[in-house]
């Protein structure tokens, strides 16, 4: 009778299963032919590398997640200050002594710029025939040697004398009379010497040119000239000489011990420069002026650090601000819809968002949702389905299978690289699939057993 129930309640259960259909269906991946097909392919280096080859950019960050509150920006501080007025005082060593080599530019020579006075016998018809001459001497008017070296004499005409010493301007002079058939009784002589001069500065009263005549200038007589030195302390002052492109120094410690320095001969031309190298109450101002400086760029990036510090706060606030909009617009889905779909047996089904200005890979979104799981999924069927877009429709479909069941494989999860509107799905394991079968039969077969035993 047992038996009989069995077997009655065993057929029922095979009608039932029969007129129903499949008790469960599977999801899988199916490779088949045609337009929209699937093409499997299974995942190795090679594959991984033509699969990355895709044209891909990832979403850029607003510019607002690049910029910084204070990029580029430092305290502003005053206006720019003046340059310094006094310089670092720093007292010198044993100053050098370089003593110019001794001058002898023999007989004075007549230059451009001198003026040359011609004296004459008064008298008789000597007056009137040199009257232009006579009249020159007795007014003091003379004659200034133009730039070509020459002077202009009223009925005589132009004589040159530059470069001459008044021995030879007399000669020339009293040829050019005799020529004019003038009587030649005169004298010459040089009013203003102008073409030699010796120029003095720095520390001295009264700077200025000393002009150099018919008899030698030394070093002393043009200190006098010039009122002499005016110095705080001897010891750190130099008299420096530049003579035809050389330099020469004499301190004036050893000018006053030294009474051959004082009668040092100079010529025309040269240039004398005293100089202090070391003043005490510039150095006083030096370092008051220092003081001040640094007195008055404190307070300034003090007050300017504040201001930036307010302005960086600003910033700040609005760049966070932009930030937190373009959240609030991905939360909401406005923005950053770029997505892969994790389905099948994974312990936490899904979406993962793309990242934004990087490239996510298979591993990322598979351990993103959790792995797959131990008790349900085969981890030798790991799929990444990637579209592939024709013209104007989908053409079709390719699966990347990756085989888990063996580890060392994951290393290629972490270089195929993800595409907006991939899927990643993992299938289940046949074992998994028959309990469920099982899970969903049971129920009716009982049902079916009761009510036949009814």
């Amino acid at each position: 009778m047992i038996f009989r129930v069995r077997t009655a309640i065993a057929g029922f259960g095979l009608l039932y299963l029969t007129a129903c259909g499949t008790a469960y269906i599977s999801p899988e991946v199916s490779q088949f032919a045609g337009e929209g097909g699937v093409q499997v392919v299974e995942l190795s280096p090679a594959v991984v590398a033509q699969a990355n080859r895709s044209a891909y950019q990832p979403q850029a960050l607003p510019a607002a997640f690049s910029h910084i509150a204070g990029a580029g920006d430092g305290p502003r501080g005053a206006a720019r200050l003046p340059d310094p007025v006094f310089g670092p005082q720093s007292r010198p060593g044993a100053l050098e002594l370089r003593v110019p080599p001794a001058a002898n530019p023999g007989s004075y020579r007549i230059g451009v710029g001198d003026v040359l006075i011609l004296a004459t016998p008064r008298g008789g018809s000597t007056v009137e025939e040199l009257a232009g001459l006579v009249a020159a001497q007795s007014q003091r008017q003379g004659y200034t040697v133009q730039d070509n070296g020459e002077i202009a004499i009223p009925d005589v005409g132009r004589v040159t004398v530059g470069g001459m010493t008044l021995s030879e301007a007399e000669d020339a002079i009293f040829e050019r009379l005799i020529d004019a058939r003038i009587d030649p009784s005169f004298s010459l002589e040089v009013a203003e010497f102008n073409s030699q001069r010796v120029s003095i500065g720095g520390a001295v009263r009264n700077p200025g040119v000393v002009p150099v005549g018919m008899t030698p200038v030394y070093l002393d007589q043009v200190l006098a000239s010039v009122g002499g030195l005016s110095l705080n302390d001897d010891n750190f002052a130099v008299i420096r000489i530049y003579r035809d492109g050389s330099l020469y120094q004499i301190p004036t410690s050893e000018l006053y011990s030294d009474q051959g320095l004082q009668r040092v001969r100079l010529v025309g031309g040269d240039s004398l420069f005293v100089d202090t190298a070391y003043d005490f109450e510039q150095a006083q101002a030096y370092f008051e002026e220092i003081i001040a400086r640094a007195e008055y760029t404190r307070t300034a990036r003090a007050d300017a650090i504040r201001e930036l510090e307010v302005e960086v706060s600003i910033r700040r606030a609005a760049l966070e601000e932009s930030r937190q909009n373009f959240r609030d617009r991905v939360e909401f889905g406005a923005a950053g819809d770029e997505y892969v779909y994790i389905a099948g047996e994974v312990n936490q089904p899904g979406r993962f968002p793309l990242p934004f200005e990087s490239r996510a890979v298979l591993a990322d979104a598979l351990f993103d949702a959790g792995g797959w799981s131990q008790s349900t999924g085969d981890p030798s069927q790991i799929y990444l389905l990637r579209a592939q877009e024709g013209p104007t429709y989908l053409s079709g479909v390719i699966a990347y299978r990756l085989d888990g069941s063996n580890a060392a494989n994951l290393v290629l999860a972490t270089r195929l690289e993800l595409r907006p509107g991939d899927v990643v799905f993992v299938a289940e394991q046949p074992v998994t699939r028959w309990n469920r079968v099982i899970d969903q039969i049971t129920p009716s077969i009982i049902n079916l057993g009761v009510a036949a035993v009814n």
